[in-house]
C-alpha cells in the first residue's frame, strides 16, 4: 500500500526559501497530471518538489542528506497527506520506494550534485565562501574531504582533480596539497590551492572551484550514484513515465546523455569510443530523448548556479528495463 493520500486537495504549498534551476522546464517535462505519483529523487530544499505538489501530485521524495529530511517534516505536514519523504540514495530508489509498497511511478526527476543548502552553509564544509571544516559529505558519514587529501597519493589526487573537475594543471595542485598536509579547513585548501595556480587575490573566476566540485563528487561517489539512479528510474517508471534530469558538470551530463541515447535505440551501431556490441539489440526502454534545454538569460542572471545547468527528459516505453547494468559504466569514459 501507498502511503500517500489518493485524494488531491487543490492546496498549493509556497516556496519562500528556494526556486530550483529550470524549475518550469522540470515541470513541464514531467507532464504532471493531478493524481499521478512523482518521485523527486533529490529533495534538497524541496524546491522540485513543492512545484510537483502545486501541479497536483502525490510525491514520493528522496534525499541521503539527513538535514535536508529533518527540514522537510514541515513540508510534509503542509502538503495533507500528498508527501512521503524517505532518508536514503537516489540510487536505490527503486528498492526504497518497493519497501513502501509501491512498484511503479509516473515521473522521476533527479537534480544532480549539492544543493544550494549545502553551499550555503560553511560547517558542511562544500564551500571556500566561509571558512568551515573540510567535509563535504552529503550523508554526513564515511570519508570525509579531509580523511581523503589527508591520505591519498598526489597521483591519485590529482586524478580526482582532472577527470572530475577538468583542472588540467592538477598534478601542481596535487603537489601543493600533499606538502601542505594536514589539511582540515576548507579555507586552508582554498588557499593552498590559489597558491599553487598563482591566482592574485581579488581576481576573477577563483582557480578553486574546479578541485572543490572534484573532491565532492569523489567523496561522495556521485558518477556511480547517477548511474544506479538512472537504471533505478528504468525499473520504475511505467510505460509512458517521464524522466527529467538536471545536471552541471559535463561529465554528469555525458552520462544521461549517454544513458538516454543508448536506452532509445540511439547506440546500437556503436561509437567511436566505444565497438558496437555483440550480442543482439535491446527494446528501446525509451522514447527518443527531447532536445536537452539550458537556462535563459533570465534565470541565469536572478541565480548565477543555473548557468551551467542542463536538462535532459524522456518518455518510457513498455519494454521491460535491461537486465545487465555493466554496460552503463562505460559512459562514464566516452
Amino acid at each position: 500500500m501507498s502511503e500517500l493520500s489518493p485524494e488531491f486537495s487543490g492546496e498549493l504549498p509556497s516556496d519562500p526559501r528556494h526556486e530550483p534551476v529550470l524549475r518550469d522546464e522540470v515541470i513541464a517535462a514531467l507532464s504532471i497530471v493531478p493524481g499521478e505519483r512523482h518521485v523527486d529523487a533529490t529533495f534538497g530544499a524541496g524546491g522540485y518538489t513543492r512545484a510537483m505538489l502545486a501541479a497536483g501530485a502525490q510525491v514520493v521524495a528522496c534525499d541521503r542528506d539527513p538535514d535536508a529530511i529533518a527540514e522537510g517534516r514541515a513540508l510534509v505536514d503542509e502538503a495533507g497527506g500528498r508527501l512521503a519523504l524517505i532518508h536514503g540514495r537516489f540510487g536505490e530508489i527503486d528498492r526504497l520506494l518497493a519497501e513502501r509498497g509501491i512498484d511503479t511511478v509516473d515521473g522521476i526527476t533527479f537534480d544532480i550534485g549539492v544543493s544550494s543548502m549545502q553551499i550555503d552553509r560553511g560547517e558542511r564544509g562544500f564551500s571556500f565562501q566561509a571558512d568551515g571544516p573540510l567535509d563535504m559529505r552529503m550523508a554526513q558519514e564515511g570519508e570525509s574531504a579531509a580523511d581523503w587529501l589527508n591520505r591519498a597519493g598526489e597521483e591519485e589526487i590529482a586524478d580526482v582533480l582532472y577527470h572530475y573537475g577538468d583542472e588540467r594543471q592538477s598534478r601542481r595542485v596535487a603537489r601543493a596539497i600533499v606538502a601542505a598536509r594536514p589539511l582540515s579547513r576548507t579555507g586552508e585548501l582554498a588557499a593552498v590551492i590559489r597558491k599553487a595556480l598563482r591566482h592574485p587575490p581579488g581576481a576573477p573566476k577563483d582557480p578553486a572551484t574546479k578541485s572543490f566540485q572534484a573532491i565532492r563528487i569523489h567523496i561522495n561517489g556521485e558518477l556511480d550514484e547517477l548511474v544506479a539512479g538512472l537504471e533505478a528510474a528504468e525499473r520504475v517508471l511505467r510505460p509512458g513515465g517521464r524522466l527529467a534530469v538536471v545536471s552541471f558538470h559535463s561529465t554528469e551530463d555525458r552520462i544521461v546523455k549517454n544513458f538516454l541515447r543508448e536506452r532509445s535505440g540511439g547506440d546500437a551501431a556503436g561509437s567511436r569510443h566505444r565497438p558496437a556490441p555483440s550480442s543482439p539489440a535491446r527494446a528501446a526502454t525509451f522514447q527518443p530523448p527531447a532536445r536537452k534545454v539550458r537556462p535563459g538569460k533570465a534565470e541565469e542572471a536572478r541565480n548565477p548556479r543555473a548557468r551551467s545547468a542542463t536538462l535532459r527528459s524522456a518518455v518510457r516505453t513498455a519494454a521491460p528495463a535491461w537486465s545487465a547494468p555493466d554496460r552503463m559504466k562505460e559512459a562514464m569514459s566516452c
